[in-house]
């Protein structure tokens, strides 16, 4: 375990960076995610089409693919970009397709009759998805939106191949001057599982807290 303790430092500057790019591809997935969602439900038929079009693609290329594109096609096209930033906006992009497709199912779920109750008070669509479905909607899908986050988590692994010093990268690092592959990929994936497990038991706490609350209105 020398390796682990001699280098504590580095693993934790590691594991801070590969924090940022989650908590940031995270942020920008939820809000992208949301307003796609929001487009596929929407009375616009180009935005519909728009919106199906975006999960089509950002749900089935693999999140490296889109990294090395943005971080070396983007580029050439004379559009510059940091690696961390190519790695944050490729997650970004791959998880807001997931994230689409968890609250548009949120929003199905909101029964008809809010929606047409808010209809009937003469209210408008911006205010009706804003006001009445969007709340209940993310709060009916809290579970799904917390694996998403963990998928950002581990999709951060990937960032090691363009050269971004996260967790991982790190790892290899260690495991090269080192040549201890088992201790040091063991620790990196009992990191990430401490992490994951961590969101999830926010998230049943979150999903805890909302049941109660809406019992004790009812």
């Amino acid at each position: 375990m020398h390796v682990i303790l001699d280098n504590l430092g580095l693993i934790g500057e590691g594991l801070r960076t590969t924090l940022i790019i989650s908590l940031l591809a995270y942020a920008g997935a939820l809000a992208v995610g949301t307003m796609i969602a929001i487009f596929r439900v929407g009375p616009i038929p180009p935005l519909r089409a728009l919106g199906a079009a975006w999960v089509a693609v950002a749900c089935n290329i693999p999140t490296l693919c889109l990294m090395i594109l943005a971080a070396f096609a983007a580029p050439r096209a004379g559009v510059p970009i940091s690696l961390f930033w190519a790695a944050v906006l490729a997650i970004v992009f791959s998880a807001s397709g997931f994230v689409c497709e968890a609250v548009r199912s949120g929003i199905n779920s909101v029964p008809r009759g809010q929606i047409e109750a808010a209809r009937a008070l003469g209210m408008r669509f911006g205010a009706i998805i804003g006001q009445v479905v969007l709340p209940q909607a993310l709060a009916r899908v809290i579970q799904p939106l917390v694996n998403i986050f963990i998928s950002c988590l581990i999709g951060s692994s990937l960032t090691a191949a363009i050269g971004v010093r996260e967790l991982t990268s790190v790892t290899q690092q260690l495991n090269l001057l080192y040549a201890e592959a088992v201790v040091c990929f063991l620790v990196s994936g009992l990191i990430y599982l401490a992490l994951a497990f961590a969101a999830t038991r926010l998230g049943h706490a979150l999903e805890r807290r909302l049941e109660n609350s809406r019992g004790a209105s009812a």
